[in-house]
């Protein structure tokens, strides 16, 4: 490879923003690539279901006109995955729009790549029939009804198709849905770096500077990769790399330690070391890559379930707090009677804050709550928004005057901080895909369409 392939990540997710100073300081250390990743499935189902961003339009359109300035001056690549936050063809044409609208408005000229990832139904349903798609725990087998019922799949690309796009000319790659690390790995592998040192760099570029100390998803961070090594670099005077931040970043959402798997094999870092080089950069090596017998992609779809009424109230009476498992079950009780020849199908569901409302039943200090006030969250779901209003109106009138023993007062157990009380918070979705999707090509499913601006 070259002597050196250098990575300037800009931020943990294309519109999470970073300061100006860092961007120029990692550019005055001349990279090769610019890139960040856009999206993630943290935020849940529905931004896949519904086909809309999770980031806000304005701050992604912030980002991306100073990492496209910057790469388009300097003859670097701006590479983006998982474009519009869930990496489906909806989410690609939003983000595809502001880049062209950015061109436009800076007089910009370039090459681009658009990587789609979203898989049709009537293809993942050959493959389902044909033995190809397989289960990740812990999700069941897939049927054709749970296809059917999906409103979109995409699949996680490798970096595969980043080197095509690259190699077919494009300076500016957006992709849809990727596999984080290869946003930042893909192209250091097609300038001859190792898979499994490129990948786990990538692994850890992808949150930007969360890696550092103290850490933070809203400035850049500086990789660099050479023959047997990678290293890392905060571009903050307030942030320093330092091998235990470098190493506890690595365990980032992972289930095992030294196991990652992804598209085409795995990554292995049984043999990794991180050391301290005395400059402030982190230097990593001994990570492999371990290829698959069958090269397979990850699978993610949403489906609709239903559709959502909120209503949040808070309450400081010690009576009340202690016997509110009592109450919230006396008011399902009374839900479900009120109900109970119309053939509603809904659920109901209850959120104590001040308890365990971030833990649950997880919660360890959940039968001793410290707390001098709960905030309440009643959750209606149901077929249509009509009856999760329903629903949830109902619960609330009730909470707010169910009577309970040692209860004093009759005026309402209830303080609400917004009027109207109730909330629409429209469609709702699951995943219904989390599965193997075995693959001839690793570039089969992800078809690019090159653009000059």
């Amino acid at each position: 490879m070259q002597d050196e392939f250098r990575i300037l990540s800009a931020t943990a997710i294309l519109g999470y923003g970073f300061p100006l100073e860092s961007f120029e300081e990692g550019m005055r250390l001349r990279p090769h690539l610019i890139a960040a990743d856009a999206g993630s499935t943290d935020p849940g189902p529905y931004y896949l279901g519904a086909g809309v961003s999770f980031t806000d339009r304005d701050a992604v359109k912030r980002d991306l006109r100073i990492m496209l300035r910057a790469g388009i001056k300097g003859g670097i690549p701006v590479c983006i995955g998982t474009a519009g936050g869930s990496g489906a063809r909806a989410h690609v044409a939003w983000n595809r729009e502001i880049i062209e609208e950015i061109a436009r408005e800076e007089g910009l000229s370039f090459r681009m790549a658009v990587i789609q990832a979203e898989v049709e139904k009537d293809a993942a349903l050959a493959a389902l029939r044909a033995g190809k798609i397989l289960p990740l725990h812990p999700a069941p087998e897939l049927t054709e009804e749970a296809l059917a019922a999906t409103e979109r799949i995409v699949a996680q690309m490798g970096v595969e198709p980043f080197i095509k796009a690259r190699r077919g000319g494009a300076q500016v790659i957006l992709a849809g849905r990727a596999y984080d690390p290869t946003v930042f790995s893909a192209l250091a592998v097609d300038a001859g770096a190792d898979m499994g040192l490129a990948t786990h760099l990538g692994k850890i570029l992808e949150c930007a500077a969360i890696c550092a100390t103290p850490g933070s998803g809203s400035d850049c961070i500086f990789g660099a990769i050479n023959t047997g090594a990678f290293s890392l670099r905060a571009l903050s005077p307030a942030r320093k790399c330092t091998a235990v931040s470098v190493a506890a970043h690595t365990l980032y959402e992972k289930t095992d330690p030294y196991i990652l798997p992804g598209p085409g094999g795995h990554l292995d870092l049984r043999d990794t070391k991180f050391e301290e080089d005395g400059s402030g950069a982190v230097v990593v090596t001994g990570s492999r890559f371990v290829p698959s017998p069958q090269y397979a992609v990850k699978l993610e779809g949403a489906r609709r379930v239903g559709y959502r009424t909120v209503a949040i109230a808070g309450t400081r009476d010690p009576v009340m707090m202690e016997k509110i498992d009592l109450i919230i079950a006396g008011v399902k009780e009374r839900v479900a009677d009120n109900f109970r020849e119309s053939g509603f199908t809904y659920s109901l569901n209850f959120v104590v804050y001040g308890r365990d409302g971030v833990m649950g039943a997880l919660e360890p200090l959940r039968a001793s709550p410290a707390a001098h006030e709960f905030g309440i969250v009643i959750e209606a779901v149901a077929d249509t928004q009509r009856l999760a209003d329903t629903i949830c109106s109902t619960a609330r009138s009730t909470m707010l005057h169910f009577g309970y023993p040692g209860r004093r007062a009759t005026a309402g157990n209830l303080a609400f901080p917004y009027s109207p009380s109730d909330f629409h918070a429209g469609e709702v979705y699951a995943f219904s895909l989390y599965h193997l999707m075995k693959v001839g090509d690793p570039t089969e499913l992800f078809p690019i369409e090159y653009v000059d601006l």
